[in-house]
């Protein structure tokens, strides 16, 4: 729980300027629009709606004519404000924005911030009255997001050690400016409580067109969320241009051109897109090209989108999609998939696959099982990711306990179900000492058409339920275990693609995706309550 707002300092008498320091764990702010257009953000309207202040225009100094301010209204919400009085700041025409001497690598962040706002860019030059000033602190000790943001004397300074936490920082401007066309006076110190926050989007059941998904990542920007997952094979196609295996794609695919102009627009939003070819299941699409290397049972019963690990081409067909896409993907983490492996999901799979047994046994020894190959498969092909720079990442239903061999502990876990067989309690990942993510299919799985016991998760059941530490039904981890889950991301999934248009996907998931940015970015219950979380969603996305 956090503090409601108030003053935890006072003078006896009353200053020109008299702070108040708040932590906010209310749920304040937003993004714009998640509609299904392919425009850029709106531009915020320099007028106020809503202020705190009475003031028309900046004033050069405070005084106690003003009250004390409140903190800016933004989805996430500040972690903490320092209040003042003041009338804090309005964009007007003779305001602009501008970099700090030596902070040139703010320029983009700065242009942007300038266009929302309706402001001018006047490059690396001294602040004025009206302005916002972007500048990097290199020597900040604290952590690469975290930002801090000044409203005094008619002017507005944001300063972090990295770009990203600038950038979020003008994120936060920007949704105060469209909440109440103001911000206001004081200092807001803010920072995310969890590293890895996003969405994850299942596009080879589903295609999207690449305007939807550049404005999904305008949207995620504006929540201050960092990685975009790209889960882009599965049974039912292959979705990106391959030119090492053009025989597994699907006709309606991106181009890797129209998959770099993704990438460009999310690095310029400090989102790292998180890419997946899963293995050694779900390759239906792989495998309708490669029918020799589907596994099938002692009956000769194909196994669905399985790859045979037995055969020697299986690890050299995957590994060469992995040379080539790691390539196209510049980003630090690379997604193994690793879940649903049909083998493992029969009653006896020694029998009814005993060349698996054979290769598990030549592999790794007399005792192995089906079990370990895979393991070992997954082990390989982390291998295979690492040295190009990535952190592998897997399903959490693809790690198994008491094997011969062990999943590699540096690969995260993507915790999203106890129902799977290998699943475990998220207890028994955590006291190995793994990291975890957590994509919760009780909470996070937004899957087309409802299908098995999926319903359609609401931002108000994980807004006022869920937690970074439930990570498998309703029931949280020990607290104990709180630095080990390092996030989580919000996933859809396409299992029956028509049954929403990409417009009703986009509408679906806008107030879940605000829900979990603000549980993500600050710990404990938020201060308001969902209805009015839900009205302000509405203000900044001018839905008011």
């Amino acid at each position: 729980m956090f503090p409601s707002r108030g003053a935890l300092a006072a003078g006896a008498a009353l200053t020109a300027a008299a702070l108040t320091l708040v932590s906010c764990g209310s749920g304040n702010g937003g993004s714009e629009s998640g509609g299904d257009t392919a425009s850029p953000s709106p531009s915020i309207s320099p007028s106020p709606a809503g202020t705190s202040t009475e003031a028309d225009s900046p004033s050069p100094s405070p005084t106690r004519d003003y009250p004390l301010s409140r903190a800016p209204r933004t989805i996430p919400a500040v972690r903490e404000h320092t209040a003042a009085r003041g009338p804090g700041w309005k964009p007007a025409s003779s305001g602009g924005v501008v970099v700090a001497d030596g902070s040139g690598a703010l320029a983009d962040e700065a242009r942007l911030l300038a266009r929302e706002l309706k402001l001018r860019y006047r490059g690396e030059t001294a602040p004025r009255t009206g302005d916002v000033e972007l500048s990097l602190d290199k020597g900040a000790k604290s952590g690469a997001e975290s930002y801090t943001l000044t409203a005094r004397d008619g002017r507005v300074t944001i300063s972090g050690p990295d770009e990203a936490g600038v950038f979020w920082g003008t994120r936060t401007l920007k949704q105060s400016v469209a909440a109440d066309g103001s911000f206001p006076e004081g200092v807001v110190n803010d920072r995310p409580d969890r590293p890895q926050r996003g969405l994850n989007l299942d596009i080879a059941r589903k295609p999207y067109s690449v305007e939807w998904m550049e404005n999904r990542l305008r949207d995620m920007a504006d929540l201050k969320m960092n990685q975009f997952g790209l889960h882009f094979s599965d049974d039912q196609a292959f979705r990106i241009e391959s030119r090492s295996h053009p025989e597994i794609v699907a006709p309606d695919h991106l181009s890797q051109a129209e998959v770099k102009r993704i990438l460009a627009l999310a690095k310029s939003l400090h989102i790292e897109v998180v890419p997946e070819i899963d293995s050694p299941g779900h390759l239906g699409a792989v495998l309708a090209a490669h029918p020799d290397l589907q596994l099938r049972s002692v009956a000769g019963t194909a196994s669905k989108g399985s790859l045979d690990l037995s055969k020697p081409g299986a690890a050299k067909l995957i590994d060469e999609l992995l040379d080539e896409f790691t390539g196209l993907f510049p980003g630090s983490f690379w997604h193994l998939g690793a879940d649903e492996y049909q083998a493992l999901t029969v009653p006896d799979p020694d029998a009814s696959y005993p060349h698996l047994l054979t290769a598990a046994r030549q592999k790794y020894g007399d005792g192995a099982t089906i079990e370990d190959l895979a393991t070992g498969w997954l082990n390989d092909r982390a291998a295979v990711v690492r040295p190009k720079g990535k952190t592998a990442k897997a399903w959490n239903d693809g790690l198994f306990s008491g094997g011969t061999v062990q999943a590699d502990k540096r690969i995260e876990i993507e915790y999203w179900t106890g129902k799977e067989i290998g699943a475990r309690e998220p207890e028994a990942y955590l006291s190995e000492g793994r990291p975890v993510v957590n994509l919760n299919d009780e909470f996070l799985y937004y899957v087309l058409g409802q299908p098995n016991t999926f319903v359609y998760p609401t931002g108000e059941r994980i807004y006022e339920q869920w937690t970074p530490l439930v990570l498998r039904g309703t029931r949280p981890v020990p607290a104990r275990y709180s630095g080990q889950i390092l996030g989580g991301r919000f996933a859809v999934w396409g299992d029956f693609p028509n049954a929403q248009t990409q417009a009703q996907v986009a509408e679906g998931i806008r107030m879940p995706l605000r829900a979990t940015a603000q549980k993500l970015w600050v710990p404990g219950t938020p201060g308001l309550s969902w209805a009015e979380f839900r009205t302000l969603a509405s203000e900044i996305d001018g839905r008011g």
